[in-house]
């Protein structure tokens, strides 16, 4: 079993809440992505943060390609390992 994670950065927390509720359903998963708050150094406006859902993928069944169209429904994309 491996470590394998997955990043998708989306543009404001409601993005990414209604994304991490569409993504369980859509692929299938056993546990829910955590969802993390990404400020830039020095930022503490909320315009200013990305939000980042982070898929755990031990068995690495997820289609890179596939969570990186998914992340742009949202204006949001994969971030590369």
């Amino acid at each position: 079993m491996s470590d394998v994670r997955h990043v998708l950065v989306l543009p404001d927390r409601d993005a990414a809440e209604e994304a991490a509720q569409v993504l369980g359903e859509r692929f299938g998963l056993n546990e829910e992505p955590q969802l993390v708050r990404d400020a830039l150094a020095g930022e503490d406006d909320a315009e200013d943060a990305q939000w980042l859902l982070v898929l755990r993928d031990e068995d690495e069944r997820l289609d890179p390609v596939a969570l990186d169209e998914f992340a742009g429904e949202w204006e949001g994309w994969r971030e590369e390992p």
